[in-house]
C-alpha cells in the first residue's frame, strides 16, 4: 500500500510511526554523543549501555509498529513490512551482542571511549535504513551511513599499525563499490526516469532497456562488496584480520544481515520484471562465494581470517536464498542470515575469550590446543556455535541450511543446493580441525579467565542457539509471515 500524496503536516505525523525506530535511533545517537562528550572517556561504560538500550528499544519498536501489509511512506522512499521489522529485530539484537562483547575489550586494551558505541549506533541506523529502503536514494544513504561509520570502527585502535592498514583497505575499496553503486543508480534513474522502486519496476516490465540492466549489473556488483560476496570479496579477510575483534564481531554479524535484505529487496522489488537478468549475475556469486569461502579457509592458521572465509561462503548460501525468487526466497534468507548472525556473534565471543598469561591475545587456532581442560564451559559453547554453522542437526544452523535446500528444491534450482552442500561438506573440514584441536590436542596456552560481558553475551548466543533449536517452528513462522509480507 503505497502511501504518495502531497507532503502535508498531518500526514507527515501519521506516517512517523512506520520511521520511529530510525528517529530512536538517530535522536539516541546525538543525545549519547552529547553525554559522552560531557563525560569524557569515564563514562564510555555509561554509554555504551545506553546504545545498546537504544537498539533494543528500535528492534522493539520495529516489531512493535509492524503493519499487517506492506506501507509506502515519505512519497514512497520508505517501505514499512514483515521482512524490514524482521531483519531490524535480528540487526537490533546482533549489534547490542557486538557492543556488550565490546565492554571488557576496549577497557583492558585501554580503548574504552565513548566513541566507539556511538559509532556502532549509527552504522545501525544505517542498516536500519538499508532494509526499509524503496527507493535508489535512500538505499544509498543507508549503505553510505553504515559503510563510513564501519571504516572508522575497523582503524579505531589508531595505535595499531594492522588496525590503521585495515581501515584504509576498508576505506580504499569501499569508496571503490559505492562508486559502482552510484553509478547503477545513475544508469536505472537515466533510463526509467526515477529512483522508486515500484516505478522502476513498471518501467522495466514494459519495456527492456540495456542501460537499465548495465545499471542492474553495477548496483548487484556494489552490494556484493557489502555482503562480501566473490569475487567482490577481497577486502573481508585481511579487514577482519587487521581490525579489532570487538569491530570485526560487528561487522560479521548485523551488516551481513542488512546488505543481503537489501540485495533481496532489490532484486525483488525495482527488478522482479528482470530475474531472468539478475538470476545469471546471482548464482555465479552464490557459487564462486561457497567454493572461495570454503576452499580458502582450509589453508587458515588464524582464526579471525577462517572466520573471514567462512562468512563469504555464508553469504554465498544467503545468495542462493536469493535466487529462488520472491517465493519462496524471503522466509530462507531471513531465517538462515538470523541463524548465522547470532552464531557469528557467538564465535568472536570466544576469540575475545582467548587471552593468555601474559595478558595477550591469542588469535590462532593452535592456541586452542587443550581449551576442554583449561575450561570446558567456554569448549563446549564453541564446539556447539561451530556444530551450528556446520548445520549439524538437530542445532539452528542446520535449519537455516534446511530452509535454503527447501527453497531451492521448489524453485527448480537443485543444482545449487547440491553445490551447497559440497560447500557445507568441505567446510565442515575445517570447523572439525578447530574441534579436534580443541578437544584432543594438549595445552599450549595458559588461559585467563573470560571477563563477565563477554560471558554473557557468549552464553546468551549459544542460549539463544539452543532456543532456536527447540522453536524452530515458531522462526520459521515468523519468517514465512515476514516473508509474505514482503511482496
Amino acid at each position: 500500500m503505497a502511501i504518495n500524496q502531497t507532503m502535508t503536516a498531518e500526514l507527515f505525523f501519521q506516517q512517523v510511526p512506520y520511521i520511529l525506530p530510525e528517529i530512536t535511533l538517530a535522536a539516541g545517537a546525538l543525545i549519547i554523543m552529547l553525554i559522552g562528550a560531557f563525560m569524557g572517556d569515564k563514562g564510555a561504560r555509561l554509554v555504551t549501555w545506553l546504545c545498546v538500550a537504544t537498539i533494543v528499544a528500535a528492534g522493539s519498536m520495529a516489531v512493535l509498529h509492524m503493519p499487517p501489509e506492506q506501507v509506502v511512506v515519505f512519497s514512497g522512499s520508505y517501505a514499512a513490512d514483515g521482512f524490514s521489522a524482521y531483519a531490524k529485530l535480528i540487526i537490533a539484537l546482533t549489534a547490542s551482542s557486538a557492543l556488550l562483547l565490546s565492554i571488557d575489550f576496549l577497557a583492558e586494551k585501554k580503548l574504552d571511549k565513548p566513541e566507539f558505541p556511538v559509532l556502532a549506533l549509527l552504522a545501525t541506523l544505517g542498516m536500519f535504513i538499508m532494509v526499509s529502503a524503496h527507493d535508489l536514494i535512500a538505499l544509498y544513504v543507508g549503505v553510505e551511513m553504515q559503510s563510513l561509520a564501519l571504516y572508522v570502527l575497523a582503524a579505531y585502535a589508531r595505535d595499531d599499525a594492522r588496525s590503521s592498514e585495515a581501515g584504509l583497505k576498508y576505506f580504499v575499496l569501499g569508496a571503490l563499490s559505492s562508486g559502482l553503486l552510484l553509478y547503477g543508480c545513475s544508469l536505472v534513474y537515466g533510463f526509467t526516469g526515477s529512483v522508486n522502486f515500484d516505478v522502476i519496476a513498471a518501467q522495466v516490465a514494459g519495456e527492456r532497456s540495456i542501460g537499465v540492466v548495465f545499471g542492474l549489473v553495477f548496483i548487484l556488483c556494489g552490494l556484493a562488496f557489502k555482503m562480501s560476496a566473490a569475487p567482490f570479496h577481497m577486502w573481508t579477510p585481511d579487514v577482519y584480520e587487521g581490525s579489532p575483534t570487538v569491530s570485526t564481531a560487528f561487522f560479521a554479524s548485523a551488516p551481513k544481515v542488512a546488505a543481503s535484505v537489501l540485495f533481496a529487496r532489490v532484486c525483488f522489488e525495482a527488478f522482479g520484471p528482470l530475474q531472468k537478468d539478475w538470476l545469471g549475475i546471482v548464482v555465479i556469486m552464490a557459487v564462486l562465494s561457497m567454493a572461495i569461502g570454503a576452499l580458502f579457509a582450509l589453508q587458515q592458521t588464524n582464526i579471525k581470517r577462517l572466520l573471514a572465509y567462512s562468512s563469504i561462503a555464508n553469504m554465498g548460501y544467503a545468495l542462493v536464498a536469493i535466487a529462488c525468487g520472491p517465493e519462496f526466497g524471503p522466509k530462507a534468507l531471513l531465517v538462515f542470515v538470523s541463524i548465522y548472525a547470532i552464531t557469528s556473534v557467538g564465535l568472536f565471543g570466544v576469540v575475545l575469550s582467548l587471552r593468555n598469561t601474559e595478558g595477550e591475545r591469542v588469535e590462532t587456532i593452535s592456541a586452542l590446543s587443550g581449551l576442554s581442560r583449561s575450561n570446558p564451559l567456554l569448549a563446549s559453547a564453541l564446539t556447539m556455535l561451530l556444530f551450528s554453522v556446520m548445520g549439524i542437526p538437530p542445532l539452528a544452523g542446520f535449519f537455516g541450511k534446511w530452509e535454503v535446500i527447501l527453497a531451492t528444491s521448489a524453485s527448480g534450482l537443485l543444482p545449487l543446493a547440491i553445490v551447497l552442500i559440497l560447500a557445507s561438506v568441505v567446510s565442515a573440514f575445517y570447523y572439525l580441525r578447530i574441534i579436534k584441536t580443541v578437544w584432543f590436542d594438549e595445552p599450549r596456552i595458559a588461559m585467563v579467565p573470560v571477563g563477565a560481558s563477554t560471558t554473557l553475551t557468549l552464553t546468551g548466543a549459544t542460549f539463544v542457539l539452543a532456543a532456536l533449536t527447540l522453536v524452530i517452528g515458531l522462526v520459521g513462522s515468523a519468517a514465512s509471515i515476514a516473508g509474505a509480507g514482503f511482496h
